[in-house]
């Protein structure tokens, strides 16, 4: 059902496991998903899917040029030494033709040549802090077709589809999808899911992306090395300071954002980030 890293759950390392599953089995998401825990995946705060080759989500992708990016990001990053802040300067709205063209044509946000993986994650770190890239983050809609039966993002049978469907509550992002747009150095911010959920993510096409996790049992480490710093308690007390306000005005449903807001710079906890086979 896996590949070699998904072994038996007694030898398990907390190691970032990949899956292989048959069609058969792809047909329940639930059931899946619940063996990838049995094998310990969620131990290590990111599993990668590999779908079956005959599977698709999308018949094409050559009508969605005139898809609307109503929000597109500019990601300013400063520091330096591995401590960065990033700051989000909303542009006007692109359609995703012209975001490919700024992505693939534009040689201020074109991926550099490169001799491996390990060269071009250098040249991520060192050039981080120059030349803002744009990100169309946190779009509203699906590419699925929508006769998928299996793995649709829109619909994947869970607890939060009965959400959606019996008491009419659209939560964007957590039972609804979210579409992103990336090109060379858009990065999302290391953060925990909302109410700890778990998250999932699908390439439909392009350059495969690069994660970093942190397993969840390590993440109070990562809290206190990040609480250690400057710049990290600085954006803290700003944040606190909104919790507050938050806080006098909706008393009972500030704890979730709260919590959300200190865990902005903590541990991812588990994704499952869902490639095609000629990643």
């Amino acid at each position: 059902m896996a590949t070699e890293e998904a072994g038996s759950p007694s030898k398990s390392l907390c190691k970032i496991m990949t899956f292989q599953p048959t069609m058969e089995e792809f047909k329940n998401f639930s059931k899946y998903v619940a063996y990838m825990e049995s094998q310990g995946a969620h131990r290590a705060g990111l599993a990668k899917v590999i779908p079956p080759k005959d599977w698709k989500p999308r018949r094409n992708y050559d009508n969605i040029d005139d898809l609307v990016i109503p929000t597109p990001i500019q990601q300013m990053v400063t520091g330096q030494s591995g401590l960065f802040t990033q700051y989000n300067i909303q542009k006007k709205s692109l359609k995703v033709k012209e975001f490919r063209n700024l992505a693939n044509n534009d040689t201020r946000y074109c991926t550099p040549r490169y001799l491996d993986y390990e060269d071009l994650e250098r040249k991520y770190w060192k050039n981080l802090t120059f030349v803002a890239p744009i990100y169309g983050a946190d779009v509203s809609g699906s590419l699925y077709d929508e006769d998928v039966g299996e793995w649709n993002i829109s619909r994947l049978n869970t607890i939060l589809d009965v959400v959606a469907e019996e008491s009419g509550i659209a939560i964007e992002g957590v039972n609804t999808p979210y579409l992103y747009f990336g090109m060379w150095k858009t990065t999302f911010a290391w953060h925990t899911e909302d109410m700890d959920l778990y998250s999932i993510n699908y390439l439909h096409f392009g350059e495969p992306k690069s994660w970093y996790a942190v397993p969840p049992e390590h993440g109070k480490r990562l809290e206190r090395l990040a609480q250690g710093n400057t710049i990290y308690n600085s954006n803290l007390s700003n944040l606190q300071l909104e919790c507050n306000l938050f806080h006098s005005l909706f008393e009972q449903s500030s704890i979730a954002q709260e919590q959300a807001l200190w865990s902005s710079i903590s541990v991812l906890n588990m994704m499952l980030s869902i490639s095609t086979v000629c990643m």
